[in-house]
């Protein structure tokens, strides 16, 4: 009987990356950083790559970290990355905010922060509207395309209701995989360390 080993084959599915998509990790990557995780382009330039972790939360919440920021539910912080992580980021899908940077229809990076505070202190709802981040991952010129040619990664479109889901956690990766077909799903059930099944 013949079996079909391509099914295990890791290779990129040739997405070119842009503004808004998002880079998936292939399973075996070890990297604590950047395995299982599922990164937003926001910036992709001929200088350069700047992107955000969407799944690696910190144990740190905005409420501890802004000490003016009163406010009755826990603003989880994730782990944007590991350059610039003195650096608050944040997403959102508020319109009127300026100096916003837009990602895509309706989504926005960071922006005028006093708006933002004003926003939260105001009571309204932060779920699904805005997700804060410390630090982002960069690639200098060129080196996001190794990385796709080694299979590092893949590139895959999500809609915002997804990417500002701050619940999906872990699962966001996987159904991120899952998402782009049969072969990619099968691989989100790898063990990330082969040797430990």
């Amino acid at each position: 009987m013949h079996y079909n080993t391509d099914i295990f084959k890791i290779e990129t599915n040739h997405v070119v990356p842009a503004r808004g998509k998002v880079l998936i990790s292939e399973p075996f990557l070890c990297d604590q950083m950047f395995g299982r995780s599922v990164v937003l382009i926001v910036d992709h330039t001929q200088e350069g790559t700047m992107g955000l972790v969407l799944n690696k939360p910190l144990p740190l919440l905005l409420n501890d970290a802004l000490q003016d920021l009163r406010y009755q539910e826990n603003i989880p912080i994730y782990k944007g990355g590991p350059l610039s992580t003195d650096t608050l980021f944040y997403l959102h899908t508020l319109e009127d905010i300026s100096g916003s940077l837009p990602i895509s229809n309706g989504f926005y990076l960071n922006g005028d922060f006093d708006a933002v505070k004003k926003y939260i202190l105001q009571g309204n709802p932060i779920k699904g509207k805005i997700r804060f981040f410390l630090g982002y991952s960069g690639w200098e010129h060129d080196l996001l395309h190794q990385e796709l040619n080694e299979n590092t990664w893949l590139v895959s479109k999500e809609n915002i209701d997804t990417l500002m889901n701050e619940d999906a956690g872990e699962e966001l990766w996987k159904n991120s995989l899952g998402n782009l077909g049969s072969k990619y799903e099968m691989w989100s059930r790898f063990p990330q360390i082969p040797t430990l099944n």
